[in-house]
């Protein structure tokens, strides 16, 4: 069948970068294991959006029998990792722990709340008449917002953090639509979406690249109560 490892050998290219990541940076390394393991349940989530959003063979058409794959937790786990260290990586920040004087600020009562925000919004925006992807969009962008509201201190690190991941992501996109001519037409269920492509990505593929990277940038900071400094 055309195009029938395509899905695990993108989603496996992901793993590179990470790799690239973990051996570069160790100070980074628990915060890439413990981000890629939480983001990998991700993977479960598939079935809503297969076919809903898109429709990719996979190995042994997991995906089009049940809707769940192999290849989204390879792809969940290396976003998960790369998208929480990918900033202090490439900028040289450390995360240090918050002291008790910090945690007691008012601000940090909306603490729990922020953290829930995102998986609490879901169901609701996802029960409205409108893609999936548009509601894990509005979703992760709720969580953003709340989680500034409650750390404003991570505000450079999430705004950008979600450009970097942007461009990251992009370059993956390019690669895809380079080597694999005719799969994005052939997976992404496009008539069910905007139509709006840029350089022929579809335009929902960019918005949740930057509203994940956005949401995950700062995300183990928030659970973790760590702060960005420099080295």
């Amino acid at each position: 069948m055309r195009f029938h490892y395509a899905w695990l050998v993108w989603s496996s290219a992901f793993l590179i970068p990470w790799i690239v990541l973990y051996a570069l940076y160790p100070r980074h390394r628990l915060a890439m294991w413990r981000t890629s393991a939480f983001m990998a349940l991700f993977g479960l989530t598939e079935p809503l959006f297969v076919p809903a959003y898109w429709d990719p063979p996979s190995l042994f058409e997991l995906a089009r029998r049940t809707g769940f794959d192999i290849e989204s937790f390879i792809f969940a786990f290396a976003l998960g990792g790369v998208g929480a260290v990918l900033y202090n990586g490439l900028t040289g920040k450390e995360m240090v722990p918050f002291d008790d004087r910090e945690r007691r600020h008012p601000r940090h009562r909306m603490h729990r709340i922020a953290l829930v925000t995102t998986f609490v919004a879901f169901p609701i925006l996802y029960a409205l008449p409108w893609n999936v992807i548009y509601a894990s969009i509005a979703a992760m962008l709720a969580g953003t917002i709340a989680g500034l509201l409650c750390r404003p201190d991570l505000l450079r690190k999430t705004w950008v953090g979600g450009l970097l991941f942007l461009g990251y992501y992009s370059i993956f996109l390019f690669g895809l639509k380079w080597s694999a001519p005719g799969y994005i037409e052939q997976v992404w269920n496009l008539s069910a979406l905007s139509g709006v492509a840029l350089f022929g990505l579809p335009l929902e593929e960019l918005l949740f690249a930057l509203s994940f990277g956005w949401y995950w940038a700062a995300v183990y900071e928030h659970f973790a109560w760590l702060r960005v400094v420099e080295r």
